[in-house]
């Protein structure tokens, strides 16, 4: 009896590490060849591990296109890459095109799904994931929920977890997530790193980079190390990502004292501090201001206005992601990627 297929899903955000912080401030540019690079490098690592399937979404800036055309060279021959199998989508070069992606691969009985994106991009995978388990890898520009690591290694873990070989509760990590609602609005969003207010009216150009737009910020986790607007409560208030709370600051311009974040890279601000305070989990947290806008993951999202009473809410039930340092130690303990004489990556096989 054939063996069902262990089939993995990859969704790259064409549109991650292009925004506008490309131009008021130093942000690197994340390419669509950078990205198919680094799928390529995720299919050697996948097709090293027993992974016999990869869905890889159509998209317009040729990523799936390079791929496609590199599993077929000699490469990935030798590689043994697993097949790939190309989603084709009814693109309209919106974060709704991750979405469907996102929900055909479970449809299709993914185990896993590597994300190439920022926070925005893994948000948007995991408002549709469930709880199947992201392999995170960050290509935005302010990544605080994917952490940085290459795809090689990320792939060798990715793919040991997708087989099997890792016991869940050691190669998985529930992660936590902030709630905004606006019940006047009937709005109902989720946040992976952190909710900031802003008192400014309108959407805009989305992404808040100045200290005079955010009144306050609620953060999930926070690290001092993190780039981004949850850097006000990791360089002021700081919480790892395995603590049961969260935390919040509130800014004003006049504060007696003044945090200087990098609220972008190589985008420092100060920013004055006048409150500061831990989250605890399954309280709705009001806001300071009347009106303004909420930046869910550092992009304003919602309006709101005097007479709306938006909260925010952390909550210690969001997605799955894989724990590739915890996955490779173990791998690495137990000799998991060890092969015996006449597997095919074996160098007397190779011969």
């Amino acid at each position: 009896m054939p063996q069902p297929a262990i089939t993995v899903g990859i969704i790259a955000n064409p549109a991650s590490g292009r925004d506008l912080r490309r131009l008021t401030a130093n942000a690197g540019l994340y390419s669509s060849t950078d990205k198919a690079s680094a799928i390529q490098r995720l299919l050697a690592a996948f097709g090293a591990t027993g992974v016999t399937k990869v869905l890889l979404p159509s998209d317009m800036t040729g990523i799936a296109a390079a791929v496609l055309k590199a599993s077929e060279g000699p490469l990935a021959r030798d590689q043994h890459w697993p097949p790939l199998q190309i989603l084709e989508l009814p693109l309209t070069q919106t974060v709704s095109d991750t979405r469907l992606a996102t929900r055909q691969m479970v449809e299709h009985g993914v185990v896993l799904i590597a994300v190439l994106g920022g926070d925005g991009t893994h948000k948007a995978v995991a408002a549709e994931a469930g709880d199947t388990p992201l392999l995170t890898l960050s290509t935005g520009t302010n990544n605080a929920f994917p952490e940085l690591r290459e795809a090689t290694s990320a792939g060798l873990a990715g793919g040991l977890v997708a087989c099997g070989r890792i016991p869940a509760s050691i190669a998985l990590r529930r992660n936590k997530r902030l709630l905004v609602e606006v019940a006047q609005q009937a709005v109902r969003e989720w946040a992976l790193v952190e909710v900031a207010v802003s008192p400014q009216r309108f959407i805009g150009a989305r992404a808040l980079s100045r200290s005079e737009d955010i009144s306050e910020v609620f953060a999930c986790f926070a690290e001092p190390h993190a780039i981004g607007l949850s850097a006000l409560c990791g360089l002021w208030c700081p919480v790892s990502r395995q603590a049961t709370h969260g935390a919040w600051v509130r800014l004003n311009p006049g504060a007696e004292h003044a945090l200087i974040a990098p609220l972008a890279p190589g985008l420092l601000h100060g920013c004055g501090v006048t409150a500061s305070g831990t989250l605890p989990p399954g309280v709705p947290h009001r806001l300071s201001l009347a009106a303004g806008t909420l930046a869910l993951d550092g992009e304003r999202e919602i309006e709101f206005a005097e007479g709306d009473t938006p909260t925010v809410t952390l909550d210690l039930h969001g997605p799955l992601s894989v724990d590739v340092e915890a996955v490779l130690a173990h791998a690495a303990r137990h000799h998991l990627l060890a092969v015996a004489h006449g597997h095919r990556l074996h160098p007397a096989t190779l011969c």
